[in-house]
C-alpha cells in the first residue's frame, strides 16, 4: 500500500461545486482537497461574479477568407502572451456575424481544449479579434482588476483549479460553466492595482522586444535590398504579385522536377534574385553547418515528470525556444540517439506542419530533439543572425516554396541544407546580433515581471499583502 493515495469523503462533500458529478479518483486527489479547505478559510468568489465567460466561433472555418481580421486559435496563446507566428485571418463580414466571440482590449483569453489553461490578457489598444471554439473569453470584467484576475488564474492556485476541472478523453477540455465557477480569493484593491502595473510593464517590455527584433530583421533585409516598402514579398499575406508566371519546360520541370504552379510564383523568385545578386555573394546553408541531425521518434509511453526536456515542434517559434511546459523523457533514453542532443548555440528548424520556424538554443539548455526537427551546430556565422535569416523572408520564402504541393507540409533535411544564405560580413553580423541580444534581454525582463506578479499574488493569498509588497520591492 506504500505510495498509494487514498481520500475518504462524505457524499455531501463530494457534491460541493461538483457540477459534472465527477467521481473519479483524479478529481479527489489530496492536493485538490487541501486547496478546497484553504479556499473555505479565505474570502473568495466565483469568476462569474465578476465577469461574463463565453467561447469562440463554433462554425466550420470558411474557405477563401479575405485577410482582414485576426482569427485567434488556442495554439496562439503561449507563455501568457498571444504569439504572432503563422496567424490566421478572416473577413470583416465574417467577423461581424460572430459578435459573441469577439476579443477586445483587457479581455482574458484561455485555452479550453487541448493544452487547457494556457492564458493571456489583451492589453489596452488591442485590435478586436475573433476567437475560435477552443478559446474561452472572460470579458465585461467589473469589481476586480482584470490584470489581477489574469495573474491569479496564471498562478499555481488558479492553474490547480483549472487542472482539476479538466475532462479527460482523447482531447482534454473544460466547459464554460465549470470555468465560471473557479474561485478567486479576495485581496485589497490597492494591491490588485499594483499587480496590474507590473503586468502592464511586462507587456511594454514584450512590445519593445518585438520592435527591436523587427529592427534587426529590417537591417538584414535592407542589406540585400529586400525592403518592405518596395518588395511586398516580405509583407505577410500580400497579394500585390501577379499569380501568373510563364516558364519553359527547360526552366521549370527540366531544372527543378516540379510541376505545381505554386512553386513558380514570382514572390519566390524575387527573394532568390536578391540573394544571388548580393554584393558579398552567397552560399548554401550546408556551408555554415558543422554537423546536423533530424530528431528521433522517442516513445510517448516513456514521457515522465523528471528527466531531460524533449524538444517538439510546438516548443519552437520564430526566434525562441519555449520549454516551460516541455515533456521530459528519462535520462537513460539519451543513449537512443546521442546525436540528437541539443546544446547552447545549436540551431533548430521545424520540418513538418509549420515548417521553417527556427531558433537558437539558449545558454544553459541541454535537451533532446524529437523527430521532424533539424538540429545543427553553426560554423563561421553568428548563430543568432543565422537563425534570424532562416526566420526572415530570406529563409522562410525558400522553405515555403519547397514545402508547397502536399496535404501536410513537410520538408527534407536535404532541401533545408540547400537554401541560399547571403554572406554577411562580420560588421553587419555584429550589428544585427546586438539588436537580437537586446531583444532577448527585454523579453527576459518581461517574463521576469510576470513571474514576480504571479509569486506576489501567491504570497498575498498565502500570507498577506504586506509581505507580498515587500517581495515586490526586493525583486524590482
Amino acid at each position: 500500500m506504500e505510495g498509494l493515495e487514498i481520500s475518504v469523503m462524505n457524499l455531501s462533500n463530494v457534491l460541493i461545486n461538483n457540477l459534472d458529478f465527477r467521481a473519479d479518483s483524479e478529481y479527489f486527489r489530496k492536493k485538490y482537497l487541501r486547496f478546497d479547505e484553504f479556499l473555505i478559510e479565505r474570502k473568495s468568489d466565483k469568476i462569474s461574479s465578476y465577469a461574463k465567460v463565453s467561447d469562440g466561433d463554433h462554425s466550420k472555418f470558411p474557405d477563401n477568407q479575405i485577410n482582414e481580421i485576426r482569427y485567434l486559435q488556442a495554439k496562439d496563446i503561449k507563455s501568457h502572451f498571444i504569439e504572432d507566428n503563422n496567424p490566421v485571418f478572416i473577413s470583416k463580414e465574417y467577423f461581424e456575424k460572430n459578435k459573441r466571440s469577439h476579443i477586445k482590449e483587457e479581455n482574458i483569453i484561455l485555452s479550453i481544449m487541448g493544452s487547457v489553461g494556457d492564458i493571456a490578457i489583451t492589453p489596452k489598444g488591442f485590435k478586436p479579434t475573433l476567437a475560435n471554439r477552443a478559446v474561452a473569453i472572460i470579458k465585461d470584467i467589473k469589481g476586480i482588476n482584470p490584470y489581477y484576475l489574469f495573474t491569479y488564474l496564471s498562478t499555481n492556485f488558479g492553474q490547480l483549479q483549472i487542472d482539476r476541472q479538466k475532462n479527460g478523453g482523447v482531447q482534454e477540455r473544460i466547459n464554460l460553466d465549470v470555468l465560471s465557477k473557479v474561485k478567486i480569493p479576495f485581496v485589497e484593491i490597492n494591491f490588485q492595482n499594483r499587480i496590474a502595473e507590473i503586468v502592464k510593464l511586462s507587456h511594454i517590455k514584450r512590445k519593445q522586444s518585438q520592435i527591436t527584433y523587427s529592427q534587426a530583421e529590417v537591417i538584414l533585409l535592407k542589406e540585400i535590398r529586400l525592403d518592405a516598402t518596395t518588395n511586398p514579398v516580405i509583407v505577410q499575406n500580400s497579394d500585390r504579385f501577379e499569380n501568373v508566371n510563364v516558364k519553359s519546360f527547360k526552366d521549370s520541370f527540366g531544372t527543378t522536377g516540379r510541376l505545381d504552379a505554386e512553386y513558380y510564383q514570382k514572390k519566390y523568385e524575387v527573394v532568390i534574385d536578391k540573394i544571388k545578386s548580393y554584393k558579398n555573394g552567397f552560399s548554401v546553408l550546408n556551408t555554415f553547418m558543422n554537423n546536423y541531425s533530424t530528431g528521433f521518434p522517442f516513445k510517448s509511453e516513456t514521457y515522465c515528470e523528471q528527466g531531460i526536456p524533449l524538444i517538439r515542434i510546438n516548443n519552437i517559434s520564430k526566434g525562441s525556444l519555449n520549454l516551460l511546459h516541455a515533456t521530459n523523457i528519462p535520462f537513460t533514453d539519451i543513449k537512443l540517439s546521442e546525436k540528437d542532443i541539443a546544446i547552447e548555440n545549436d540551431i533548430l528548424i521545424s520540418m513538418s506542419g509549420t515548417i521553417g520556424n527556427s531558433c537558437r538554443v539558449p545558454k544553459g539548455i541541454k535537451a533532446v530533439v524529437n523527430q521532424r526537427i533539424m538540429r545543427f551546430t553553426p560554423k563561421d556565422f553568428d548563430s543568432e543572425v543565422l537563425s534570424l535569416i532562416i526566420n526572415s523572408a530570406i529563409g522562410f520564402k525558400q522553405l515555403e516554396r519547397i514545402g508547397t504541393g502536399g496535404v501536410q507540409t513537410n520538408i527534407s533535411a536535404t532541401d533545408i541544407k540547400e537554401i541560399f544564405i547571403p554572406k554577411f560580413d562580420k560588421n553587419i553580423q555584429t550589428k544585427i546580433a546586438q539588436l537580437i541580444e537586446k531583444s532577448f534581454l527585454l523579453k527576459k525582463q518581461s517574463e521576469h515581471l510576470l513571474e514576480v506578479a504571479k509569486r506576489a499574488v501567491e504570497i498575498a493569498i498565502e500570507e498577506n499583502e504586506e509581505v507580498a509588497n515587500e517581495y515586490i520591492n526586493q525583486q524590482l
